[in-house]
């Protein structure tokens, strides 16, 4: 079946949509829950797709030093790049996107975000938002409303590409559509357009309109 969806700029998440991260990001959350003494099944069931932040104090102890215990994750975080590869197709698809109308709207900091998408060798859009530029972070709509105010557009003409319960929560608050790339999203997923990854669609640029073609 074939699908085709017409908008005018494109959010991509990161991790789990444009980046496959899953070893490194179970590493660091393994790391936080031996140190805490938590249960890791359940801090990975909700913890994707959102700021590193929010889910310490979300399922850390009471009092915990949220910033120090950021710190030392992140920096565990920028040392372990082994086992991240680009998603099948994503450098291509970007590539082929008109510029000015991409955006990068993930949960990670600048750093970590900026390191990781040139390590895979995917394109990074010149407009980011991420989890240093938000109050409040995915499933608030707020990230994918900024990004879209950043390129100029209104939200009902963009699409946001995403793979995480929380990112597709937000992108759907935010009033725009939504493209899910996995198969890890969950219930909410069902019923929206998806994508197993990359070599399942294409785009055509005619003039500021861009056509997306699913096929699946």
């Amino acid at each position: 079946m074939t699908t085709q969806i017409r908008c005018r700029a494109i959010l991509f998440d990161m991790d789990g949509t444009l980046v496959d991260s899953t070893v490194v990001v179970e590493a660091v959350w393994a790391r936080f829950a031996e140190r805490f003494g938590l249960d890791l099944a359940t801090i990975l069931e909700s913890s994707h797709g959102r700021r590193m932040d929010d889910s310490i104090l979300r399922f850390g102890p009471e009092g915990v030093d949220v910033a120090e215990v950021g710190r030392d994750l992140s920096e565990f975080e920028y040392a372990t790049t082994e086992g991240v590869v680009a998603v099948a197709g994503a450098a291509d698809f970007v590539s082929s996107l008109p510029a000015a109308a991409v955006a990068l709207v993930t949960s990670a900091g600048r750093r970590l975000a900026t390191m990781r998408m040139s390590s895979v060798g995917v394109p990074l859009p010149a407009v980011l938002v991420t989890a240093d530029d938000v109050k409040r972070g995915k499933p608030h709509p707020d990230p994918y409303l900024d990004a879209a105010a950043l390129l100029g557009f209104d939200p009902v003409d963009v699409v946001v590409f995403e793979d995480a319960e929380a990112g597709i929560r937000s992108g759907l608050a935010a009033g725009m559509r939504v493209v899910v790339v996995g198969d890890a999203a969950g219930p909410i997923a069902v019923g929206l357009p998806a994508i197993r990854d990359y070599s399942q669609i294409e785009a055509s640029v005619d003039g500021d309109i861009i056509t997306l073609t699913l096929v699946g």
